[in-house]
């Protein structure tokens, strides 16, 4: 079973690896909120290896970051068996394609003749809208790089327990703010609307486990706004 110890700890960074690129899903309501510049982090929850008997959450000054203890020490030393683990979304500097659900627009309605365009789900053009319910909108894990159209560079990344997220953070995320209502008062809350976001994606029950996330920051270099 996984079992978790962590400390205060300043560390420089260890991060060393290659700039790369890859790939990241987002739902259609999330691709526009990044489409309308609305959205420039996401959360992630960390899935470490089952394999793995202990990690080590250090403060790295930028915020937080899983080691591997090989040892099932509870903290990070020159002994070579705390390792840092890389996160699947990347390091700054990396770049990520999106990936969302998408139709291919093939010559004379014939797959055989190729691909002329590519459609959005998120923001289908009017012009290809799916009157006769014939259009096959194609799950988004199923994009190839050729067809994506948005492409982020991670400017920032740490860990945090889900349930840390602030209100700023919470509107980066890209959600609508929920009205909440305190004896007398109420008020527009991003963080509520994140909350619904969250269990939406990873079922009830999933904020109250107050999970270990990835926060990953970024900005866009490639992906027209939406109009």
């Amino acid at each position: 079973m996984l079992s978790a110890a962590w400390i205060v700890r300043r560390s420089v960074s260890v991060r060393g690896w290659a700039v790369g690129e890859r790939p990241i899903l987002f739902s259609g309501e999330m691709v526009r909120a990044i489409l309308d510049g609305r959205k420039t982090v996401t959360r992630r929850e960390v899935k470490l290896p089952r394999a793995r008997d202990s990690f080590v959450l250090v403060e790295h000054g930028d915020g937080w970051w899983p080691y591997q203890s090989d040892d099932g020490e509870s903290h990070v030393c020159s002994d070579g068996m705390e390792r840092p683990y890389n996160c699947p979304y990347g390091q700054p500097g990396d770049q990520l394609w999106v990936r969302e659900s998408w139709c291919p627009i093939y010559r004379q309605g014939n797959p055989e003749l190729g691909v002329i365009e590519v459609d959005y789900r998120a923001t289908p053009r009017e012009r290809m809208c799916d009157l006769d319910g014939s259009r096959r909108w194609k799950p988004s894990i199923h994009m190839p790089r050729s067809a994506s159209r948005i492409q982020l560079e991670v400017t920032a990344v740490h860990v945090e327990r889900l349930q840390d997220i602030s209100e700023e953070q919470a509107q980066a995320e890209g959600v609508s703010p929920v009205r909440v209502k305190v004896k007398k008062l109420s008020a527009l809350v991003h963080r509520a609307g994140f909350f619904y976001l969250w269990e939406r994606i990873n079922g009830i029950g999933s904020w109250d486990a107050n999970p270990w996330v990835w926060v990953v920051e970024f900005k866009v270099i490639k992906g027209a706004q939406h109009g």
